[in-house]
């Protein structure tokens, strides 16, 4: 254990490597809403003597205890806790979220990296998008802290990091055994058990969850699934090893977005669907093993990892706009085995009399991919746009260097390399090639302070998000009608982004802690590959400008309050040749949470939660836009003994008629031009609805 009330500023950096070996598995330094708190379990500190510790104002550690206190109507929810970050949906409860961060509609998850046990959950050259990140796999319960990072700015973050990145884990050891029964209205039914009894010398996590839900749509969801974990772990944060494997799977219907023409006529209700048999079969399962060192000046961290995932997606966006006949659902399939290993080592010494700590690591991925997109209607095939084999290779090498050149000035320098393979074997063998491609990117921080208990942070860096694979080597239009042999164009393997933050974390308000950033974010390019329609489509060069302010306050030990705000202006850059405007469509302008928690208020608990997520562009000349959103959700519950408790979460508490999300498109309904019609196409906030839960630990 490091006694930080006995370490100065200037010595912390000599440390850094054991801080961050704890980290790496949720102990030690955290930043509840992005600003420095303290896991109590590992360090003892007060809280504006952990100010000098952080490389930026864009990172922190939301702490368990934070995550597990918050209601939640879907587990990719939890990530919300990363201030400015919108989690939503625009489908059934089997898809991936849809993610807003800084100024990015990041669809699926393409400029945001997330890892899971030190795996990727992003999906690369994936059959719905790129960079598909489905969270439905997680047990919420089992979750340990979170640890993000936003901007560019971090060596040891690679593809998809350009917005932001978050990293967490399972726990390899509860309290104590959990048993969760939970029921709620719209067909919501869920049970959770899960334990960490001891084996030989070590533990072993297991976890079972079963859940299902129909949700508030006319046509049911249906949705059913099943989570299961196995880990066996030895050892501490810093010395040890897990070996952890992982089971999903869930079916289900699913409402997709509906134009708001076909609600304002009367053609259909609010939660009504345009096509019934829309939905998606998931299969996730995974291995994964895990081994820390703590050395007398460094720590060793290895892990690797195999993943099979398995998706068929069937949707219909323009209901008859390309077929009157047999409408327009596509299904979207994608089976991979996806294996990489990570390894990194960091080491301190002195240079000069100054602090030292470098660190470098080693990053190996490799997906085998077989996808396919297909014409159907009501889930059976009509025909093949095509179907590909992929396989895509990467190496990413990263160093980064840490110097204490004063009491109060210190720097972060790193440096990163990623060569990427492209092999696409198509069903038309004009598709068909294999592409290199090769990025470096510097990164660099400055760290002023503290003076006053208040650090101040300078950030430059640049980063990068693979296209599509296919993308690589398209040469021929996939969606053209039979006989046509309409050119398509190819894109890099590799997007540039560069990033700039100034920022400011303080802790000189008593029991308030306070961070903000402001910050630039330049992309060469929008290119993204368009899994819907099987080919590319390539975008200008954008620039994101905003700023950040999270603030996290404990007045009294029963008592914490959250409140951050975030806003960002979204354009694309250059020659606008069509005088189409220069907005970028759905890009995130507003967002704000206020939120409250209390524990240990006798046996009484809860939280409460308010989310705004502002209205956006959804044309380029900004003269459509999307409504406003705000959510009100909250928990209360109650200890009825040490080792039994009951909650009950309410979500949509105002009953809002918002919307989940919003696009503008073309569309034909059942009677209208071929030509079709532009609308505004939504999916529905849920309704105001309860759901109560039942604890018992053992």
């Amino acid at each position: 254990m490091i006694d930080v009330h006995a370490t100065p500023a200037f010595a912390l950096t000599r440390n850094r490597a054991i801080c961050s070996a704890i980290l790496l598995t949720g102990f030690g330094t955290a930043f509840g809403a992005g600003v420095p708190t303290l896991d109590t379990v590992e360090v003892e500190a007060a809280v504006d003597e952990l100010v000098g510790s952080a490389d930026s104002a864009s990172v922190g550690t939301v702490p368990r205890a934070q995550l597990q206190a918050r209601p939640i109507y879907r587990p990719g929810e939890l990530l919300e806790e990363v201030p400015g970050l919108i989690i939503t949906q625009h489908s059934g409860a089997g898809k991936a979220n849809q993610y807003f961060l800084r100024g990015f509609n990041i669809d699926h998850g393409t400029d945001l990296r997330i890892n899971f046990n030190g795996a990727p959950v992003n999906q690369r050259s994936h059959g719905h998008g790129q960079g598909y990140s489905d969270l439905n796999f997680l047990i919420p319960e089992l979750i340990g802290d979170l640890q993000y990072t936003k901007g560019p700015y971090f060596a040891e973050q690679g593809d998809f990091a350009s917005a932001g990145s978050v990293s967490f884990d399972y726990v390899n050891a509860l309290p104590q055994g959990i048993a969760v029964l939970g029921v709620g209205e719209d067909g919501y039914g869920r049970a959770v058990i899960a334990d960490t009894p001891k084996l030989g010398a070590g533990n072993l996590l297991y976890g079972h969850e079963v859940l299902h839900n129909d949700g508030p749509w006319i046509n049911d969801d249906n949705f059913r699934k099943i989570n299961a974990v196995l880990r066996y772990s030895q050892g501490n944060a810093q010395d040890g090893f897990s070996v952890t494997a992982l089971g999903y799977t869930s079916k289900g219907t699913a409402t997709n977005q509906i134009a708001r023409r076909a609600v304002d006529s009367g053609l259909i209700g609010r939660f009504d669907t345009l096509d019934a048999t829309d939905g998606s079969d998931t299969e996730r399962y995974s291995l994964s093993a895990d081994w820390r060192r703590l050395w007398t000046a460094g720590f060793t961290r290895v892990n690797a990892y195999v993943i099979r995932h398995e998706l068929n997606l069937f949707s219909n966006f323009i209901y008859f706009l390309d077929d009157p006949v047999n409408g327009d659902q596509f299904e979207q399939a994608d089976r991979r085995v996806t294996s990489g290993a990570n390894a990194s080592h960091t080491w301190l010494n002195t240079w000069g009399g100054r602090s030292v700590e470098n660190t470098v690591g080693v990053q190996l991925q490799n997906d085998n991919i077989q996808n396919g997109l297909f014409r159907n209607a009501a889930r059976q095939r009509l025909s093949t746009t095509r179907q590909d084999h992929i396989v895509e290779s990467s190496g990413g090498v990263y160093f980064e260097n840490r110097t204490q050149w004063l009491e109060q000035f210190r720097t972060v320098a790193g440096v990163r390399g990623d060569y990427y393979r492209f092999d696409v074997s198509s069903d038309n063998i004009a598709n068909s090639g294999v592409e290199n491609d090769t990025i470096f990117n510097p990164k660099l921080g400055l760290i002023f302070g503290p003076w006053a208990k208040t650090e101040y942070y300078l950030n430059a860096g640049s980063g990068f998000h693979s296209n599509d694979a296919r993308g690589t080597t398209i040469t021929l239009d996939p969606g053209a009608d039979i006989g046509e042999n309409l050119p398509a164009d190819h894109v890099p393997g590799l997007v540039r982004s560069k990033g700039y933050g100034i920022g400011a974390r303080s802790a000189i308000v008593p029991g308030l802690q306070s961070s903000l950033a402001f910050y630039v974010l330049d992309f060469d390019s929008e290119l993204v590959f368009i899994g819907d329609a099987g080919n590319t489509e390539a975008g200008r060069k954008s620039r994101r400008v905003g700023f950040e302010f999270a603030n996290f306050y404990k007045p009294t030990d029963w008592l914490t309050v959250d409140a951050d705000i975030a806003f960002a202006r979204a354009r694309f850059r250059g020659d606008d040749v069509d005088g189409a405007g220069d907005r970028i469509p759905g890009a995130v302008e507003g967002v704000a949470t206020l939120g409250a928690t209390v524990d240990n208020f006798g046996p009484w608990f809860g939280a409460v939660q308010l989310r705004y997520f502002g209205p956006r562009p959804l044309i380029e000349d900004g003269s459509i836009r999307s409504a406003q959103t705000t959510l009100l959700s909250a928990r209360v519950g109650y200890k009825i003994t040490k080792n039994l408790r009951v909650a009950l979460d309410g979500f949509n508490l105002l009953d809002s008629e918002d919307s989940q999300i919003d696009y503008f498109y073309t569309s034909r309904l059942p009677g209208e031009p071929a030509e079709g019609v532009g609308d505004v196409h939504f999916h529905p906030v849920e309704s105001r609805s309860f759901r109560a839960s039942l604890t018992a630990t053992f």
